[in-house]
């Protein structure tokens, strides 16, 4: 039940939902009573599928742009569409960073950005600070 609460609290994380979701896993990792690397797959595919809600999202929201009651604007939209495009497919490695992580998934989907390269990048950006994370508590642990 556990790893399902950490995947829950990982896929919310990755979406428009504010909060985080280093502290819980940091916590479960420092309490030895769960396995690690189950732990570490929780959050990271959690945080993973949340990146593709907001691609799938973004995807699927150029149908709703022009409608009035659509709750992001064509300047939004733009803004978006021209940090993405200034910075390119390499802005994805940065979907975990907080604020902007999230828009940015979400601009590839409005891009139509292809969903295999989507994953990898966002996988390795994703899993890379969960895995970054996961090694140095267990570092701190053994030391101390």
């Amino acid at each position: 039940m556990i790893y399902i609460s950490l995947f829950t609290v990982a896929f919310m994380v990755a979406t428009i939902i504010p909060f985080g979701s280093e502290a819980y896993f940091i916590t479960l990792l420092s309490l030895g009573k769960y396995n690690n690397f189950l732990l570490l797959i929780a959050a990271s595919v959690g945080n993973v599928l949340g990146s593709v809600f907001n691609w799938i999202c973004g995807f699927y929201a150029n149908y709703f742009i022009k409608k009035s009651w659509f709750p992001i604007n064509n300047k939004m939209i733009d803004k978006g569409n021209m940090l993405f495009n200034r910075y390119g497919k390499w802005s994805l490695l940065l979907s975990w960073v907080p604020f902007i992580g999230d828009p940015i998934t979400f601009v590839a989907g409005t891009l139509r950005y292809p969903i295999i390269p989507f994953l990898v990048l966002v996988c390795i950006g994703k899993v890379g600070r969960y895995l970054i994370i996961y090694l140095s508590i267990i570092w701190a642990i053994n030391i101390f």
